[in-house]
């Protein structure tokens, strides 16, 4: 049996414990050093300097380092010293990510309660909280955090907030009797109380059944733990490019000097050119302006709401396919709010928007001096309330108390009734608080004139029962069959949008009366009507989802609440098809993996369900070959949140568990921030593929001309210092440049790339060969052209030389789209510009200054060698977006793959 199931005696028996008596410190101790003490456990931290040496396994650092190596042996320091500055900057980083995702346990142990009321030697008595043991009997009363699970043995008006736990908004009632259902969720074991949670009214005492790891709050805790952090699709991608680069590097350099040798050059002239060649083939700055790219894409999220923990999931979050979402807080308000009020056969709705008028009737502005049953039923439902909203003197208000109770405060007050103004009135004689088994809450107020009266809402159908009398137009009635029909009609009715539902009734009483029993109070009411209200949905969310169904991203629903609210709430939100599934957390718990992954393409909506749940439910999404963003704000949202390929958490009413696990923070909470997180996501990836496209053809035109020159037999095209120099202005500041590009126009116009892309695909393989092989045969042409025509080696050098920038320059240009130059505006991006300029002033530099003449061995240019270097440059960035411009452009693939 379930705790939840268990009668006081059976608990006392599972337990060895007393309800009356409690444990005795000797049995207490016994069992502290049997189990452990109550706290979340330590999973065996990794030791800083262990994090910090991991991050230097990666096989782009170790590549990294032999650029090092090799920069050091050509006598090239500043290239060294900077590699190595790159290398220690990227350990950094991940170390302080690393360190920062360990912190998510730590942030779980702070909700537990530091102390403890525990009956122990027949007294009570208050003892550190770790020390409590299965057994113990604990009084909790409200502003108490709970301690440990327990079995609840007594209530008086309790009320419990598990949101962190169980994601729902509203105050969960306890009783303590048992419960027959075989398995209920969390939200629904309404005589159970779970550590970590919070008691915000009444008081019980309750047995302790779990401590420690065994606890709810325990089980989260091991699910963290245990939940693997995923590579991001970038870092799979950089690593297969590293292990790509470092054999092609060293499979043509080795050739280039085998060959060079072979045709007469001297072996010591062709291993500096050979090693040279290689540090210009290993793009040793990619991963700085990777990084750099992320950190100015954080920049730009940061402005729009979105805070990244870690840097690569930025770049995650452009193949985001399926985005899981909590519902309270994320898609809705996280505030209880009366939509719609009942009474006497009429229905009013309650506007959400400031500025429209309060309360509307059949679409129009309802009167209130019209209408004297909504005010009754408005400020009755003020003055039989323990909340209040209290105001501050910057006129902030402050909310205390339960949300049901602040919603009815809030809807009252738009009608002019505040509580503080109705108790000028009339004065509270006596109170009956909320109880489970009553399930309703009564008052006994008297007017100026010594009148009394019995004010009570509750449950509809419960209060209906003890109703004789009803409000009826606009007079008091006899309730007959008819009436009964009509408010049962609406309570379905209401009930079917989802809307929770308190009902208001009152009972003048006789100024005789000495009657102070509830059950007889509350007996002999006349009904005045109902409030129906709902977390509703934030009013941005709907236009966020369709946008991101454009941009074939699914949004799915995982949350505690019920599955009516739950599909009610999706249904608002478009968020379910005609077709789409609901799923329950009973039923989920039935299925096996292979199961859920079979159906899970076809569920939009996962209701009452457990924190095991929402990971099983993002690991089938993963199988299933998507790319996971899953939001939340509770503790209970942690596991599946750090498991997801990217995490996110609510900035504002998001718990520091949630926040500790995630990769992004929305510091606004609202749903639409990750509409433009993606947007943003995209446009990076889209950037950092630019950026590679440029730099590998750039590498492979500098690799080809030195190749082919020697199987030409032909002089050296470049000396090993040209091709350094090459390397460095080409690479840096243009590289960058296209790392803060404009997203092109169709960016949210298609669906996510496929997660298993490449960094070769849709034809950028075929672009940097091309490219680059024409930027090695016009530098080569170049060449051959002066030196056959001069005989002037050092020139023709020289032009090779310049033929070899300016052509890597113009093409920098034709990287900013997947189609062609003529695309877009190549003045667009005016860091680009600002860079090709300053590699070009750098160029001219070490050709027109005397000083650098010896160094690099330049010679200046004549205007005819001029001419030719720019025409042979323009040629490979023409030859291909010329022909697109003309109608024969290469067959490219979309940018992105819609999910079907």
């Amino acid at each position: 049996m379930h705790w939840y199931q268990m009668e006081n005696k059976k608990i006392e028996e599972a337990t060895h414990s007393d309800i009356e008596n409690g444990l005795t410190s000797a049995e207490s101790r016994e069992r502290l050093r049997q189990n452990g003490p109550n706290e979340i456990a330590d999973s065996g931290k990794r030791s800083p300097i262990m994090i910090l040496l991991t991050q230097f396994k990666d096989f782009m650092v170790i590549v990294l380092l032999a650029a090092t190596v090799l920069s050091g042996l050509l006598g090239e320091y500043l290239d060294a010293i900077a590699i190595i500055l790159i290398v220690m900057l990227n350990g950094i980083l991940g170390f302080i990510q690393e360190r920062k995702a360990e912190k998510s346990l730590d942030a779980l142990r702070e909700l537990s309660a530091p102390m403890a009321t525990v009956l122990r030697d027949k007294e009570w008595q208050t003892i550190p909280a770790k020390e409590l043991v299965v057994g113990d009997m604990i009084k909790i009363s409200s502003g108490d955090r709970v301690s440990a699970d327990i079995r609840l043995i007594e209530t008086h008006g309790l009320l419990i907030e598990e949101s962190a736990l169980t994601g729902e908004s509203i105050s969960v009632q306890k009783g303590q009797a048992p419960l027959e259902e075989e398995e209920l969720s969390l939200g629904d074991q309404v005589n159970m109380g779970f550590m970590g949670t919070m008691v915000t009214q009444g008081n019980g005492t309750g047995i302790v059944v779990n401590t420690g790891m065994k606890t709810e709050m325990g089980k989260i805790a091991s699910l963290i733990q245990n939940a693997e952090t995923l590579q991001t699709p970038l870092q799979i991608r950089l690593e297969q490019l590293g292990k790509i680069l470092i054999m092609l590097a060293v499979v043509l350099t080795v050739l280039v000097v085998g060959i060079g040798v072979l045709h007469g050059h001297g072996l010591t002239e062709m291993v500096l050119s050979g090693v040279s060649l290689a540090v210009a083939a290993i793009p040793e700055g990619l991963p700085a302006i990777v990084t750099i790219a992320l950190a100015l894409g954080v920049q730009k999220m940061i402005k729009r709401n979105a805070i990244v923990r870690k840097l690569p999931s930025v770049e995650t979050l452009g193949c985001a396919t399926v985005i899981c979402t909590d519902k309270t807080g994320t898609l809705t308000q996280n505030k209880m709010t009366v939509t719609h009020l009942w009474a006497e056969g009429q229905t009013w709705e309650l506007a959400q928007k400031p500025n429209d008028p309060p309360f509307l009737k059949e679409g129009h502005p309802a009167k209130l001096e019209n209408e004297s049953s909504l005010r009754q039923l408005l400020s009755y439902a003020v003055l039989c309330n323990d909340s209040e909203l209290v105001e501050g003197e910057d006129n902030a208000v402050t909310e205390k108390g339960d949300p049901t109770e602040i919603a009815l405060l809030i809807s009252g007050q738009k009608a002019g009734f505040s509580k503080q103004g109705l108790l000028s009135n009339y004065k509270i004689i006596k109170s009956f608080p909320f109880d489970s088994t009553r399930k309703m809450m009564s008052v006994i107020i008297a007017n100026k004139k010594g009148e009394k009266f019995v004010l009570t809402k509750g449950a509809p159908d419960v209060l209906l029962d003890r109703c004789d009398h009803i409000l009826w137009n606009k007079q008091k009635q006899l309730i007959k069959k008819r009436h009964e029909e009509h408010v049962k009609e609406a309570i379905l009715s209401l009930g079917n949008q989802a809307l929770r539902t308190i009902a208001v009734a009152f009972k003048p009483l006789r100024s005789d009366n000495t009657n102070t029993e509830a059950e007889q109070l509350e007996r002999g009411l006349t009904f005045v009507g109902v409030q129906g209200m709902i977390d509703p949905p934030r009013p941005e969310v709907k236009a966020s989802i369709a946008n991101c169904q454009r941009a074939g991203v699914k949004t799915v629903m995982i949350t505690g609440d019920h599955v009516v609210t739950a599909s009610a709430i999706a249904r608002q939100l478009n968020l379910l098809p005609q077709d789409g599934q609901v799923m329950d957390g009973a039923t989920l718990s039935k299925m096996t993996e292979e199961e859920l992954i079979d159906q899970v393409d076809d569920i939009y909506v996962y209701a009452r369900v457990a924190p095991e749940h929402k990971l099983k439910i993002v690991k089938a999404l993963q199988k299933k070959g998507h790319i996971v963003a899953m939001t939340g704000d509770g503790v209970n949202d942690a596991p599946a949140i750090k498991a997801a390929n990217i995490g996110i958490a609510m900035g504002n009413t998001g718990t520091d568990v949630a926040k500790e696990a995630s990769s992004l923070i929305l510091s606004d909470d609202n749903f639409a921030t990750i509409e433009a997180a993606i947007e943003e996501g995209r446009n990076i990836y889209e950037n950092i593929r630019k950026f590679i496209r440029y730099l590998l053809a750039s590498n492979v035109g500098e690799i080809l001309v030195m190749f082919f020159a020697m199987i030409l037999s032909l002089p050296l095209p470049l000396l090993p210092i040209q091709i350094l120099w090459v390397n460095l202005v080409t690479d840096g500041l243009p590289a960058m440049a296209l790392g803060v590009d404009a997203a092109e126009d169709n960016v949210m116009r298609q669906g996510p790339r496929k997660p298993n892309e490449g960094v070769f695909a849709r034809g950028m393989g075929w672009k940097i060969i091309s490219r680059g092989f024409l930027i090695g045969i016009v530098t080569l042409i170049g060449f051959w052209t002066i030196l056959h025509g001069t005989n002037d080696l050092t020139k023709a050098q020289n032009v090779a030389f310049m033929t070899l920038v300016m052509s890597q320059l113009i093409q920098v240009f034709d990287c900013r789209s997947e189609r062609s130059i003529f695309d877009r505006n190549p003045f667009g991006n005016r860091y680009l510009v600002l860079a090709v300029l300053s590699s070009i002033v750098l160029m001219l530099g070490v050709m027109y200054i005397p000083f650098f003449e010896p160094i690099f061995h330049t010679v200046p240019l004549s205007l005819h060698d001029w001419l030719l270097i720019v025409g042979l440059s323009a040629i490979p960035t023409l030859a291909f977006s010329g022909a697109g411009l003309f109608g024969q452009k290469e067959k490219e693939k979309s940018p992105y793959t819609r999910q079907a």
